[in-house]
C-alpha cells in the first residue's frame, strides 16, 4: 500500500484525501493539510515511485486510482478527493471507475487531457547530479540550477532527495518509460456525477476554455474557479487563496 501521512481524526464528514502531483510528495502539503485536519481526518499518500512509496514497473492513471482506492478501503468509507496536476488525472480516473469511493471531487489545475509538453529535462537535470558530491541539500539545489533556473523548482525537487543515501526519492526509470502515459488521459466510457470544482491558476494555461466541453461530458456536476496571480503551482504560489478555496468547495451545502 502507498506509504501515507494522516492528520486529525475522524469525524462525521468524509476524510480529506490530497493527492500531490508528479515529482511531489505527501510531505509538500503538510501546511494545508495540517490546517485542514482542525475538522476532519486528512490522508496525504505518497503515489507510487514517489517519496516512501514503492517502487512499480508501470506508472498508468489506472495504476495511480488503484493505489488509491486500496488505501481509501484501508480507511473505510468514501473520501473528499484532491488531486493537484498528475495527482488530478489519478483522482478524476478514480471519481470516474470507482464513484462509490469519492464523495466530492477538487481538480487543481489540470484537465482530463493529453498535453504536448514533457517533463524529460527534469528528469535529466536530476540524472545530472553528482550524488557522491551532495554532502547537503544546498550542494544538490547548485547543480541543479545548472539545468533548471526556477529556483522555486529547485528546492522543490530537493524536498525529495535523500541527502544520507545520496539518492532521489522517484523511481526515475519507470516515470521516464511512462511518461507518455502521464502527459495523457486513459479513454474512460463513464461519468462522474459528484461535485466537482476545476480550481486553476489563473496564469495556468492548463485548463483552457476549449477543455469545459470534454470535462463537462466527463464531470456533470462540474464548477469552476480560479486563483488570481497564480500559475499551475496554485496552491504553492497562494497557499492561503487555495486553502480558502478548498474549504470553501469541501464545505458548500455540508
Amino acid at each position: 500500500m502507498l506509504n501515507t501521512l494522516t492528520y486529525g481524526t475522524d469525524t462525521a464528514r468524509p476524510p480529506v484525501m490530497i493527492v500531490h502531483g508528479l515529482f511531489g510528495s505527501a510531505r509538500n502539503w503538510n501546511v494545508i493539510a495540517k490546517r485542514l485536519s482542525e475538522t476532519r481526518r486528512v490522508i496525504a499518500p505518497d503515489m507510487r515511485n514517489h517519496g516512501q512509496s514503492f517502487a512499480a514497473d508501470t506508472h498508468s492513471y489506472f495504476d495511480m486510482a488503484d493505489d488509491l482506492a486500496t488505501v481509501i478501503d484501508a480507511h473505510g468509507g468514501a473520501v473528499d478527493l484532491v488531486g493537484h496536476s498528475m495527482g488530478g488525472k489519478a483522482a478524476m480516473t478514480l471519481a470516474l471507475t470507482q464513484p462509490e469511493k469519492v464523495a466530492r471531487l477538487l481538480v487543481a489545475d489540470i484537465a482530463p487531457v493529453t498535453y504536448g509538453h514533457s517533463q524529460q529535462h527534469f528528469i535529466d537535470a536530476m540524472r545530472a547530479v553528482d550524488l557522491t558530491r551532495v554532502e547537503r541539500r544546498a550542494d544538490a539545489v547548485e547543480q541543479l540550477a545548472q539545468n533548471v533556473e526556477d529556483k522555486a523548482l529547485q528546492s522543490f525537487f530537493t524536498q525529495s532527495l535523500d541527502v544520507k543515501e545520496k539518492r532521489w526519492l522517484y523511481n526515475l526509470d519507470a516515470l521516464e518509460r511512462d511518461m507518455e502515459k502521464i502527459l495523457s488521459f486513459p479513454e474512460i466510457d463513464s461519468a462522474y456525477a459528484g461535485l466537482t470544482l476545476f480550481l486553476s491558476g489563473a496564469n495556468s494555461d492548463y485548463v483552457l476554455p476549449e477543455h469545459r466541453n470534454k470535462i463537462r461530458a466527463l464531470f456533470s456536476n462540474a464548477k469552476f474557479a480560479k486563483i488570481q496571480d497564480a500559475g499551475h503551482w496554485l496552491h504553492a504560489e497562494q497557499p492561503r487563496a487555495f486553502e480558502a478555496s478548498m474549504k470553501a468547495f469541501l464545505d458548500y451545502n455540508a
